[in-house]
């Protein structure tokens, strides 16, 4: 299974459009090889840079999203897929936050995952929760990873 975009290469940079600089809309994304069992497809976007003092845990939570239909061929530009489910991020609600390093540049990685359920989860439900979820149902995984840094 891969995860790409048209917008930005692995390891590439996000552009200024996808974090908080623009206009903080989600970048599109492309799906390819998901497994033909797969009953549905979900997304975590997070951040594992942030700093400790904002985050203890480490780790900002940018999207969370489930229930994407496996034959999806991605995400579009400032969308969400038909019969999808967004989840909590890490301000505690729901839908995309653009990148917003704000010390140094940070790493944002893009996970799919291939799972062989629906989740009958909430929108109230945030990263944690949503892979205690998946647990046990992942056929396959895949990562995309993007950087970025504010301007100073």
């Amino acid at each position: 299974m891969r995860i790409t975009s048209p917008a930005f290469e692995e390891n590439g940079v996000l552009l200024v459009a996808h974090t908080c600089d623009g206009a903080g809309i989600n970048p599109p994304l492309q799906f390819a090889d998901v497994p033909a069992e797969a009953k549905s497809l979900a997304l975590i976007m997070d951040d594992p840079d942030v700093p400790r003092d904002r985050h203890p845990e480490g780790i900002f939570v940018h999207w969370t999203m489930w229930n994407i239909g496996p034959a999806t061929p991605g995400i579009a530009e400032n969308s969400v897929p038909s019969g999808a489910v967004e989840g909590k991020n890490g301000r505690g609600t729901t839908g995309f936050i653009g990148a917003c390093p704000p010390d140094r540049e940070h790493r944002y990685f893009f996970k799919l995952y291939a799972l062989d359920t629906r989740l009958d989860l909430p929108a109230t439900v945030g990263k944690d929760e949503l892979e205690k979820a998946m647990d046990d149902h992942i056929l396959a995984s895949a990562t995309l990873m993007a950087r970025y840094d504010r301007p100073r």
